[in-house]
């Protein structure tokens, strides 16, 4: 859905029912005549025979280095870097499967685009074997014409044809390609956050089954720790949506793991203020809650949360690392080992009457997990898939670390402005009485499960959208966001109507008192009704951060949670009198708000420019 804004490239054949974005040029001019900007080639048009020659003879209408790839970031695959790239090409190193796979994958491309005909047959040399070594290998362009007809068959005419198409751009993504692998991406995603969702969720439970007391101080506790540490370095880490895969799709392997060594050291210097910060909360917390008991036992829990808050910061940053890398099964695996390990925990520490802690158990079993989470993604990473990303530890993680950090400081603040205001309605619900404050929890957590499928798919596309953007596609990474527009619109229609379904059911699922169901089953419609909004923002939030963009959600955020919502929702609720409607009014507005802007930025994009500012970036390393 995002319409050309100073995009150099042509849009007049593109498919809106959902075909190939793919130019179909009817004649082949000089590639000379074609727009450059930094380096890379727009001219939607084929070049001549005679240019793809000039191009193989090294002259300086060669691409930069890294450019010339395969195409494979359209379907996921580890892209493979010209040997003109100061990044070794490892496409030796793939296993024969990813390999056949690649050259299948390039099959179905140039079918897309109408490079090939739809019956051509297998091609006669399988991508599943690498390149031999000959003595052509000291010639740089001799040895790349020989990479690229071991994938094509070795016939010259295919060759051409491949060196043609993607010199061109000629080769692009398609609205069904995209579909299916924002689809792929999303569905271990949504799996993954509604496990790591359900670790505060069971938390919450055992807490309840020591008392009112422990119940209330665990909530609050978890509060001040989603707020002013896990919210902080999900945030933080938000920038390695950007940077990491950004890297990955321009095929700078060791720069993905270089961006995750300085994020982790990043991470460790916060961790000493949100530390000091929690170890000293009791007294904080005592200032602000009337009951001397209830702060004194949040005080407790969080000073021995600390033990795993570097924990937790090392998975965030890890599961960045897989996602940049589309290895999007990694964080799966290890929340469905974690997930079960944690009721376990839970039982043992907290319920059991032998070997139980009691209150202690809960933030014990709680650091146990953020530890044992960044241990199994290692283990996925080193044994399994995505090892290749690691270059080793190196002291330029002690430098640059300015782009991070610019990158990083909006996410944060794009993620807190939301985290907050939603935090604030809990307390502001307070002030209406112990059955809104429950109505207002279950209408909160409803919202938030429903949340994390937009999530899955926000991040599946800003992922997606910048490996497009470190591989030099503008027009695939526009294709891609259109495509999850248009998936955002699916997901919201979709909760708003299972909302609506299944209200009164969601509510008996939390408690069995009649005034707190009739509240929740009052309220929900309009918690159903901002879904489509809600998917819109969160999508819009993740293509901005796969753009390098984060600042302009985090000014967004700001302004539509704090200079619309709260104003709104602290008048409809206390001046009208509307209580728990009128808190809902105030998000419900904002979000429309959220929405429409960043929709309405994204759509005027100017896709050329994201791509200059993604290979600055990976130059700067």
């Amino acid at each position: 859905m995002s319409k050309r804004n100073a995009d150099s490239r042509g849009s007049g054949n593109e498919d809106p029912a959902g075909g190939s974005n793919c130019h179909k040029p009817s004649a082949p001019p000089s590639i000379a005549s074609g727009n450059r900007s930094e380096g890379v080639l727009t001219d939607p048009e084929r070049p001549s025979l005679s240019s793809v020659a000039h191009l193989q003879s090294g002259h300086s209408i060669r691409p930069p280095a890294g450019n010339y790839r395969r195409p494979s970031p359209t379907f996921g695959t580890p892209p493979v870097e010209a040997p003109s790239s100061p990044f070794p090409s490892d496409l030796e190193f793939l296993p024969p499967s990813e390999r056949e796979r690649m050259g299948v994958e390039e099959q179905g491309l140039l079918k897309d685009c109408g490079l090939m005909p739809s019956d051509y047959g297998t091609l006669a040399t399988s991508a599943s074997s690498p390149p031999p070594t000959t003595q052509d290998d000291a010639n740089p362009e001799v040895a790349f014409t020989a990479e690229t007809t071991g994938l094509l068959g070795g016939h010259t005419d295919d060759v051409i044809k491949w060196h043609e198409s993607v010199v061109a751009g000629a080769v692009r993504t398609s609205y069904t390609r995209e579909a299916r692998t924002l689809a792929k991406y999303a569905a271990p995603l949504w799996l993954t956050f509604l496990l790591q969702y359900s670790l505060t969720v069971a938390t919450l439970f055992s807490a309840g089954t020591l008392g009112k007391n422990e119940l209330a101080a665990v909530t609050l506790a978890s509060m001040t720790a989603n707020i002013t540490g896990y919210a902080v370095y999900q945030g933080l880490s938000t920038s390695l949506d950007t940077l990491c895969a950004q890297a990955y799709g321009s095929g700078s392997k060791t720069l993905v793991g270089l961006h995750l060594q300085r994020m982790i050291l990043f991470l460790g210097l916060v961790s000493f203020p949100i530390i000091t910060a929690w170890c000293f909360a009791e007294p904080i917390l005592n200032a602000i809650v009337p009951e001397p008991e209830l702060a004194i036992l949040s005080g407790r829990y969080l000073r021995i949360l600390t033990i795993g808050a570097p924990g937790f910061a090392l998975f965030e940053a890890g599961k960045r690392f897989t996602q940049a890398q589309g290895i999007f099964a990694a964080s799966t695996f290890v929340l469905l080992i974690c997930a079960p390990v944690n009721a376990v925990l839970n039982y043992l520490l907290v319920w059991n009457p032998t070997i139980g802690l009691g209150f202690d158990g809960a933030p014990v079993a709680v650091i146990i997990v953020d530890w044992l989470m960044p241990v199994l993604l290692f283990c996925y990473v080193y044994f399994i898939d995505g090892y290749e990303c690691w270059g080793g530890l190196t002291t330029r993680s002690l430098q640059n670390w300015w782009p991070m950090i610019k990158l990083s400081i909006p996410g944060l603040v794009m993620l807190e402005a939301e985290y907050l205001a939603f935090e604030l309605l809990t307390l502001m619900s307070a002030r209406f009485g112990t059955s809104y404050l429950a109505a207002q929890s279950i209408l909160a957590t409803v919202a938030a499960i429903s949340y994390q499928l937009a999530f899955a798919l926000s991040i599946a596309s800003s992922t997606r959208v910048a490996n497009f953007l470190g591989a030099a596609m503008g027009e695939s990474a526009k294709v891609s966001a259109r495509t999850g527009f248009m998936a955002a619109i699916v997901v919201g229609i979709f909760n708003l109507c299972i909302m609506l379904g299944v209200r009164e059911q969601f509510a008996t699922l939390f408690t069995a008192d009649a005034d707190i169901i009739s509240l929740v089953v009052h309220v929900m419609p309009l918690t159903a009704a901002f879904q489509l909004f809600d998917a819109l923002a969160c999508l819009g939030s993740g293509l901005l951060r796969g753009q390098g963009r984060q600042h302009i959600g985090s000014y967004i955020n700001i302004v539509g949670y704090y200079g619309i919502a709260m104003p709104i929702s602290v008048t409809c609720a206390f001046a009208l009198g509307w209580k728990l409607i009128g808190l809902w009014c105030g998000v419900a507005v904002a979000l429309a708000f959220v929405s429409s802007l960043q929709s309405f930025i994204i759509l005027r994009t100017n896709w050329d420019k994201c791509v200059e500012d993604a290979q600055a970036r990976i130059n700067a390393g």
